[in-house]
């Protein structure tokens, strides 16, 4: 038997702590459950569609499923519960969606005979018939998870120590937090979640930011190509400048130089990417991009052979210059060894190493 929890009300929790596949997938664990009749066909008309209390579907890809029971037929039936007026979905929301869009009048169901049967049970039947079915994506698993804390109140200890590894998420109260900021965000954030694949780190700082900022942060990065780590680096420019200047971020988003940047249609979405995101480097850091703009200027005036070149540090950090160059030849080597023994004596050169000076001062 399934090991049992209690929550700080008393009620009786299914944990679900034994591995997935240990689980009896027939409906005959169902029956122990609670009391079920046998199958039998439910007219489509009868199913109360727009009733999600244990609806956790998001961005659900019907075309293998639709695929599936127009080869096959229903596989496995769904799982209902009466109403005084017509039936409840319990699990199954897919797969009466599909008979719907074949044009099917019934589908074969179980029926609960309990009407009063406790939600919390019947929702804890639905994920565990899902997970044994097809799992869950990451904005599914927030919406479960969220249901579970505030809809049917249980306690997130509860949630962290049972469901979580029922998720295969290791339980702890910081990735439950997230996913259930997740499940609270807007639907076009969830589905750039979904298909970016976005991190658990990327999803926190998402959630540090008002809806409207959400809003205006994916009218620019859906133009963009967007790794997971240059994801980062543009949400954390965006937290801290919007912390140290105190504005919004669809300010900082607004901004002239990143509206010429986006209207320029020629670039392509790696250019724009480095655009912005040298942009925001510049909000976020005006005094290195000051002694950027003097360490490049001086570089120009140099007038260095092509294949010789001359960089400071990252970030203007630590100490040195860095010369680079090639040659084929020794008299290409010779040359570009005569060029740089003269350039201590050039002004440009002193005032670069000046420049670099005073961005660590």
């Amino acid at each position: 038997m399934p090991k049992q929890v209690r929550h700080d009300q008393g009620v009786i929790l299914n944990s679900f702590q034994n591995p997935i596949s240990k689980f009896d997938s027939s409906h005959f664990l169902l029956q122990r459950m609670l009391k079920m009749k046998p199958i039998q066909k439910i007219s489509l008309q009868q199913i109360d569609l727009a009733d999600e209390t244990f609806s956790v579907s998001f961005m659900a890809d019907l075309g293998r499923l639709r695929s599936s029971i127009e080869a096959l037929g229903l596989i496995q039936p769904v799982l209902l519960r009466e109403k005084r007026d017509g039936y409840q979905i319990v699990s199954g929301f897919r797969r009466i969606s599909v008979f719907h869009e074949l044009g099917n009048s019934e589908i074969e169901s179980r029926l609960f005979e309990d009407r009063g049967a406790d939600d919390f049970r019947l929702f804890s039947i639905s994920l565990h018939e899902n997970l044994t079915t097809r799992g869950f994506n990451t904005v599914e698993k927030a919406i479960a998870l969220e249901k579970l804390v505030r809809r049917f109140r249980i306690d997130p200890i509860v949630v962290v120590k049972t469901f979580l590894p029922l998720f295969s998420l290791e339980p702890n109260e910081k990735i439950l937090n997230t996913y259930l900021s997740l499940a609270l965000m807007e639907d076009e954030v969830k589905r750039y979640v979904l298909k970016e694949e976005v991190s658990r780190f990327n999803i926190r700082i998402f959630s540090t930011f008002t809806p409207e900022d959400r809003r205006a942060l994916l009218s620019l990065i859906s133009s963009l190509k967007l790794g997971e780590n240059h994801l980062r680096e543009m949400l954390t420019l965006l937290e801290e400048i919007s912390r140290r200047d105190r504005c919004r971020v669809r300010e900082i988003i607004g901004r002239p130089e990143i509206g010429v940047i986006l209207s320029q249609r020629e670039l392509t979405p790696s250019q724009r990417t480095e655009r912005v995101r040298r942009a925001l480097m510049d909000f976020r850091f005006p005094t290195m991009r000051q002694c950027e703009e003097k360490f490049e200027k001086r570089r120009k005036e140099l007038d260095l052979p092509p294949n010789v070149s001359l960089h400071h540090p990252p970030f203007f950090e630590g100490t040195g210059l860095k010369v680079e160059f090639q040659f084929k030849t020794v008299e290409e080597y010779q040359t570009i060894l005569s060029f740089l023994s003269l350039l201590p004596e050039k002004k440009e050169f002193q005032e670069m190493l000046e420049v670099r000076v005073e961005q660590r001062a």
